[in-house]
């Protein structure tokens, strides 16, 4: 897998009022944590990060951190992306170290390939866990698990221990749960009744607590 670089510098400063500062001057305040280590205040230029964002997948990439001043490089990942809720813009940065002989866990995303049969014949596929838990060293992290639907008939469902990983890589999972399955035509048409039900149960709700008559049909 590739390996990007990120360049950051040592910070000394803490709290709102310094972060606020190096936000407007195009740079995000960062923290880097590992086993057995302290953990090191850092601040990333924004432009440097630009790359990495664009490349997707930011939970599974592996970086080479760069810091000034410290003669060994560090491998990463990004364990927490803090966003201002409303304007998006980058807060705050976890950086995890990683050491590439112990296996981690992380979340990849889950993929369908084929032309599954139970949908051509109209039956909805419905995706329950987007993502899964693996189990690996740092430079196997797949980019996404695939997962065939193929022969997937109306009614069938493909859960965590169907999964086939190539190499030495686990789902760390316990039970064997749902990744997906094949809704019927029919039990559409009864989610869909029942949405619609408690829509107009709402509706007749607002409207007494108004003390106005629901609307008719």
């Amino acid at each position: 897998m590739e390996i990007m670089n990120l360049r950051a510098t040592l910070r000394e400063t803490v709290g709102n009022g310094p972060s606020r500062a190096l936000r407007r001057e195009g740079k995000v305040p960062a923290i880097l944590y590992g086993p057995n280590t302290e953990p090191v205040k850092l601040t990333i230029d924004k432009l440097d990060l630009e790359p990495i964002f664009k490349s997707g997948a930011v939970a599974q990439k592996l970086l080479k951190l760069d810091i000034d001043g410290v003669d060994d490089t560090t491998n990463v990942m990004v364990k927490e992306i803090q966003k201002h809720p409303v304007s998006h813009n980058l807060l705050h940065l976890d950086l995890y170290r990683v050491s590439m002989d112990q296996k981690i866990k992380v979340m990849v995303p889950v993929v369908t390939t084929g032309k599954c049969v139970g949908v051509e014949m109209g039956g909805m596929l419905q995706i329950i866990r987007r993502e899964l838990e693996v189990f690996c060293l740092p430079d196997q992290i797949p980019e996404t698990i695939a997962v065939d639907i193929t022969d997937l008939d109306i009614g069938d469902s493909l859960h965590v221990e169907d999964v086939q990983l190539e190499g030495d890589v686990e789902v760390s999972a316990e039970v064997n749960f749902t990744i997906l399955t094949i809704l019927s035509p029919k039990a559409e048409e009864e989610e869909v009744e029942g949405e619609e039900e408690e829509e107009m149960a709402e509706e007749g709700e607002e409207a007494a607590e108004a003390g106005e008559e629901p609307a008719a049909e």
